[in-house]
């Protein structure tokens, strides 16, 4: 079974529960205090938003192929409510998904290219985690 097919939300929640575990995936000390984006007004209340974050991260350059940090803050942004005034779009904080991609780097589940495309794909084994926990979902 495929981790594009699956339900999203329930293969993302599974992912970050593994993900947790592992000791490259620990979230730094300023991300207790960090926002999410420009267009947040708080920080995240979930204890485990890292792990989340991370396994949909991971998720989503499965799904769309080669991708990059700017792209990734496209994704993840939101509207920003502005009082009286209209809302705009604000993109994703760029230091968080950053520091995600680093780490999922270094685990192993993502590499960089430069041809033909440039920006981060999906290894083996990334690919298999993520299919395996399809399988289970």
């Amino acid at each position: 079974m495929d981790a594009r097919t699956k339900d999203p939300q329930k293969l993302v929640s599974v992912a970050a529960e593994k993900l947790s575990t592992m000791k490259e995936l620990t979230p730094p000390a300023w991300s207790k205090f960090a926002k999410t984006g420009t267009s947040k007004q708080r920080s995240p209340d979930a204890p485990n938003w890292w792990s989340v974050r991370a396994a949909s991260i991971l998720r989503r350059i499965y799904v769309d192929g080669p991708v990059g940090t700017s792209r990734l803050r496209t994704v993840y942004g939101s509207r920003k409510h502005r009082g009286t005034k209209r809302e705009h779009f604000y993109r994703a904080s760029g230091a968080v998904i950053r520091k995600i991609l680093q780490q999922l780097e270094s685990a192993g589940m993502v590499r960089k290219i430069d041809k033909p495309k440039k920006g981060r794909v999906i290894t083996p084994k990334g690919q298999k985690f993520l299919d395996n926990l399809a399988k289970t979902v």
